[in-house]
């Protein structure tokens, strides 16, 4: 195992000091939520930011490039405390946690672990990693193509603790690969791992000591979700056969709803959205397609799900879905063409369809939707009732695009499998 450390102060300084001082201090910096993006899906994991004052078109060549290195194969999105971004790569059976200078895109530090893959592994859609970091606290926490899972120190990337989640707890072996993104909740983490007993199992964030380990789910691609119903906090998980509620505090099965994968693969991949009315919206890349599922808590106690639609139009694979009022919104389709899809959430019924993006990831800021589609085109857009109405496009990459985009502040920052780049869109 080997750790790199190099310390960049250009660009930024004074802000990337202080948040070092912090975190070497144990204090995790404070910074204002257009300035951090700590998980999958943003602040929030619903892929929506409150930065405001973002530019209504861009100039023909593209917004203005800020700057733009190598970086490695994977597909992991980008967190961000600020001042330093973070995200994985893999060179050869190695994979690599990395920190770099948001302001250069210089490494501060990375860190270098064995991956090699294991044998019947498919990587004919790339060979990840593909699960994001997690920032909490001190730490960022990070899995790899194979289920390992690293806890770093976010200071210098030292080994605070890890598992090995499929060789240590024997979970549910993903054959393109681990890709579900870590969550926190209080002082643990919780991971999806499968498998009989130790289907989800939440972490001590300080040591890594197992919390609680439930249930003989089959894993799956997705990532879980914390949300709030009629006034309890629950946990829930797209796995391969159902999607579940849980008790983050204890891992108590809170409720469970039968949506299996047409094949007997891993096709449950996309993050559920949960929103106004209690309504949560999941979707398969096969099988039945996307559905809407009402919660509610019942007077003794217990929570009652009523599935109130199912459409298999609203099939999102490997990409999200954002809601806005009573809409849902997502790139729908999945091996065929790809459609940007307006879908009403109560009813199943899809407004509007385009074609102008292939397969895309998108995110939600200032009343705009900033698409990147898997051809490598960003494109800016606003929805409307009658269509997506789209202000500027670009083709930034000429690679295999299946990150999301991560925006701080005005500056966005991408990649694809091959480079990352920021960009200000101010």
């Amino acid at each position: 195992m080997n750790v790199k450390r190099k310390v960049d102060l250009s660009g930024g300084a004074l802000r990337l000091v202080l948040c070092l001082c912090c975190v070497a201090s144990g204090v995790v910096p404070v910074v204002r939520a257009a300035e951090a993006w700590p998980q999958w899906g943003g602040a929030q994991r619903n892929f929506k930011s409150d930065v405001k004052g973002l530019a209504k078109s861009w100039p023909a060549g593209g917004p203005r490039k800020v700057w733009e290195r190598a970086l490695g194969e994977g597909h992991s999105s980008i967190v961000s405390d600020g001042a330093r971004l973070y995200t994985m790569y893999r060179k050869g059976a190695n994979e690599y946690v990395v920190a770099l200078d948001a302001a250069s895109g210089r490494t501060i530090w990375q860190h270098e672990y064995a991956a090699p893959l294991l044998p019947k592994m498919d990587m004919s859609y790339g060979s990840g990693p593909h699960s994001t970091p997690l920032l909490a606290g001190e730490l960022v926490c990070a899995i790899g193509t194979t289920g390992k899972l690293l806890c770093l120190n976010r200071t210098d990337g030292r080994k605070v603790w890890g598992h090995d989640l499929w060789s240590d707890f024997n979970g549910s072996r993903i054959n393109v690969g681990y890709s579900s993104s870590p969550i926190a909740y209080k002082d643990t983490i919780i991971v999806q791992v499968g498998g009989a007993g130790h289907s989800l199992m939440s972490f001590e964030r300080r040591d890594g000591r197992v919390r609680w380990q439930a249930h003989d789910f089959r894993n799956s691609s997705s990532s879980p979700i914390i949300i709030d119903v009629d006034g309890e906090t629950q946990l829930v998980a797209f796995m391969h056969n159902e999607v579940v509620g849980l008790s983050p505090e204890d891992g108590r099965l809170l409720w469970r709803h039968a949506v299996s994968a047409e094949w007997n693969f891993h096709f449950n991949i996309s993050t559920p959205v949960w929103g106004e009315g209690n309504l949560l919206f999941v979707s398969a890349a096969y099988g039945m397609g996307g559905r809407v599922l009402q919660l509610a808590r019942t007077g003794d106690g217990k929570t009652a799900v009523r599935e109130l639609w199912q459409s298999e139009r609203t099939r999102v694979h490997k990409e999200n879905a954002i809601r806005l009022g009573d809409v849902v919104y997502a790139s729908t389709g999945h091996l065929g063409p790809a459609f940007f899809t307006a879908i009403d959430v109560k009813t199943g019924r899809v407004l509007w369809q385009e074609r102008g993006f292939s397969h895309a990831s998108f995110l939600y800021a200032d009343g705009k939707f900033i698409i990147l589609d898997e051809d490598g085109t960003l494109g800016l857009a606003t929805p409307t009732p009658n269509g997506l109405e789209v202000h500027a496009r670009v083709e930034l990459f000429d690679g295999t695009s299946w990150t999301i985009p991560t925006l701080l502040g005005t500056t966005l920052y991408l990649r694809d499998r091959r480079s990352i780049m920021a960009l200000k869109l101010g």
